[in-house]
């Protein structure tokens, strides 16, 4: 059975100071339970992650990720932060492709498959997001959509590459919306991320994937999502933010 992970994105919130705040009362309420049950990762803006890997170093089930990382090891990229800088920070994910950034930052399936081989070479684990906007699951294209963002993005990895990838299913129209899909609608989503990969790297491969659920997730929602059996925990924005929320999440795992 696969261990539940639980990941919370950010996005740009918290400085140093309230990132420490955060942590601190988050793992405060990580019972020994609750660590068997799920993974916690963190994932703070590229100014708080040394902050707040500090705080998670040595801890064997909770971890710092980042946002994203560039598509370079190093270079005059003005503003922009490595993978190999990531990892000196003290992070063991990235998020790669979230949807903000492939909307808001145009980047595509191409630039992503990039990122997710330089963060792999550098030791980072890709949590990759894929999903559909709303036009899309409207006309009942979304299964096959998410299906070429695996296959543009994820499938020219190897079968040892792949196994460190984690894959968040964000449907775009539930993200930041108030609108959740369905445990349902999740579920078959999940099912059939699942069946691709089993179908390109074989069902071992495929029942050792976690994959989460991105999109308007909370407490009150959380228990029925990952009660589906390939709902494997979550990808939390907003509700990340707050100790109290985030930890009724975990206790949905």
């Amino acid at each position: 059975m696969r261990k539940k992970i639980v990941a919370g994105n950010w996005k740009m919130h918290k400085t140093c100071g309230e990132a420490r705040e955060l942590v601190l009362a988050v793992l405060a309420g990580l019972s020994e339970s609750l660590r068997q049950r799920a993974d916690v990762i963190f994932c703070p803006p590229f100014t708080a992650l040394d902050t707040v890997s500090e705080l998670v170093k040595g801890q064997p089930t909770v971890f710092s990720g980042a946002q994203n990382c560039h598509w370079a090891a190093s270079g005059a990229y003005t503003g922009e932060v490595s993978a190999p800088m990531l990892r000196a920070c003290g992070a063991s994910y990235v998020i790669i492709g979230h949807s903000e950034r492939r909307q808001y930052f145009h980047e595509d399936d191409a630039l992503l498959a990039q990122k997710v081989e330089v963060a792999l070479q550098h030791g980072l684990r890709p949590i990759f997001c894929v999903g559909e906007p709303l036009d899309v699951r409207e006309a009942s294209g979304h299964l096959k959509w998410v299906e070429q963002q695996l296959q543009l993005g994820l499938f020219d990895l190897n079968a040892d590459q792949f196994a460190q990838v984690v894959i968040a299913y964000e449907p775009v129209w539930a993200i930041g919306t108030g609108r959740v899909a369905t445990d349902g609608q999740a579920q078959e989503m999940h099912a059939h991320i699942r069946s691709l990969v089993a179908h390109r790297y074989g069902t071992a491969v495929a029942q050792r994937l976690h994959i989460l659920y991105g999109g308007s997730c909370k407490p009150s929602n959380a228990a029925g999502l990952f009660s589906q059996p390939d709902v494997d925990g979550g990808l939390i924005g907003g509700a990340s933010l707050a100790a109290e929320e985030f930890l009724g999440i975990i206790h949905a795992c």
